[in-house]
């Protein structure tokens, strides 16, 4: 069975995984687990809306619309009916820097996910025709209707990453798109798209769980070795930006809201990086669930807020964002908010996290990093991610222990460095009325909400 190379194995706790390559340049990593009878297949694309050109927006989401509209030996809604009616389950999401596909199957039908995902990569093309754009373009659409634009704040993700990342910047706009790029986009514009990225040597493959290695190393090779791969991938765009925004970026959205809002992004340290988890463990302290400083300080014990949450938007090829999002009392101002947000953030950069607080925030983090790998899915996606963001899979095994290394010195540092009002978009919301505010208040970080962009399926 003709392999380009096949690695070393690396673990960390009890977990391991092996990684291979194909000749036409598929990066397969495996990882057995057979504490249940399941295999997960997940399949990472290198391109998300980072890559896509100004003016056609939009094609990376679209596409991974048009991944489940048929292919050559699956017509229309098959791949779902093939997989659902063989017991597992699947879907797809788009983000900045990547689109991904996955499905949980019973351990005995793995070929059979392979098998379809081979054919939609291999021969998608035979199957795109202008009625299936047109289809998916307007599912795409309504989707925006439904989760951007006809939603109380449902815009603010957008509004926010284009104040934080400057006209023309890869990072300036969100994965969704523009509704007048997406009417532009052309059958062929499509097409292109589609051979420029989902080629084998722009793709990573992970199955994990109860698997025999040889033997899906063998499927692999049988259904995705004869698909070519693609050589004319333009590099992304850099996405480098100074450490400090140098000023206050602030926008006044008026709109029909449940209550007033307080939204921030600050500009944090890339993904990858010692620096990233030492903002990670100080958005936990400051904003992370109902124990974080600023919860406690907003709702518990001020009132002002029904719902105050801190969190880290984790980027690779741009600065992160660390996302503030508070929902006020009835009757509360928004420069009240702002000033306690302020002061703490002041208080947490001259003095840094207390023991207890750091211990709190690594156990958090842990826990979070231990949900993840528990499940195949859940690791199967952390393999794809370390290896296509950062080149190797084997540090989703070992990611915990470098957030458990980082020291609360490092927490107060990046937090005085980066946590500044001059260093933020904001985004306040004021209702065209004043009604009593949703009692489910604030996320934990308004971020995640839509930094992927889940298939409408």
């Amino acid at each position: 069975m003709p392999m380009g190379h096949t690695a070393t194995q690396a673990g960390s706790g009890g977990l391991t995984a092996t990684e291979h390559r194909l000749a036409n340049g598929l990066r397969v990593v495996l990882s057995e687990d057979h504490l249940t009878p399941v295999a997960a297949v997940c399949l990472w694309y290198d391109v998300g809306s980072r890559h896509e050109v100004k003016g056609r927006t939009g094609l990376a989401h679209l596409f991974e619309h048009l991944m489940f509209q048929g292919s050559k030996q699956v017509q229309g809604n098959g791949h779902f009916e093939l997989v659902q009616g063989a017991g597992g389950s699947l879907n797809g999401t788009t983000s900045f820097e990547r689109t991904n596909y996955f499905e949980t199957m019973p351990a005995h039908q793995l070929e059979l996910a392979l098998w379809l995902e081979a054919d939609r990569m291999g021969s998608l093309l035979a199957a795109l025709d202008l009625e299936s754009l047109d289809n998916q373009r307007d599912v795409v659409k309504n989707e925006r209707r439904q989760r951007y634009d006809n939603v109380p704040y449902g815009t603010a993700f957008e509004k926010l990453t284009a104040l934080s990342y400057p006209d023309g910047h890869p990072y300036h706009h969100t994965p969704i798109g523009s509704m007048a790029d997406l009417d532009a986009a052309t059958l062929e514009d499509a097409r292109e798209f589609f051979r420029t990225y989902y080629a084998p040597n722009n793709a990573v493959l992970s199955v994990v769980g109860d698997i025999d290695p040889e033997r899906t190393l063998a499927w692999v090779e049988k259904y995705f070795g004869s698909i070519p791969g693609h050589d004319g991938k333009p590099a992304p765009r850099d996405g480098a930006l100074p450490d400090v925004i140098g000023e206050e970026l602030r926008e006044v959205v008026e709109e029909e809201v449940p209550s007033r809002a307080l939204m921030a992004a600050y500009r944090l340290p890339q993904d990858g990086t010692r620096a990233s988890d030492a903002a990670d463990l100080a958005l936990t302290v400051l904003g992370g669930g109902e124990s974080s400083r600023i919860y406690n300080r907003l709702v518990r014990r001020d009132r002002t807020a029904v719902g105050a949450g801190f969190g880290l938007l984790r980027l690779a090829g741009a600065p992160s964002l660390g996302w503030l999002d508070v929902k006020t009392s009835h009757g509360v101002e928004v420069p009240t908010i702002e000033a306690a947000v302020d002061e703490e953030l002041a208080r947490f950069a001259a003095e840094g996290p207390t023991p207890e607080e750091m211990e709190r925030a690594q156990a958090q983090l842990e826990r979070e990093w231990l949900d993840r790998l528990g499940t195949v899915a859940g690791r199967a996606d952390e393999l794809c991610r370390y290896a296509v963001l950062f080149g190797d899979p084997q540090l989703a095994l070992t990611a915990v222990q470098r957030v458990l290394d980082v020291t609360a010195e490092e927490v107060r540092e990046v937090a005085a460095a980066r946590l500044r009002p001059d260093n933020r978009a904001v985004l306040v919301y004021e209702p065209l009325d004043h009604p009593e505010p949703d009692a489910d208040g604030a996320a934990d970080a308004g971020a995640d909400e839509n930094a992927d962009e889940e298939a409408a399926k």
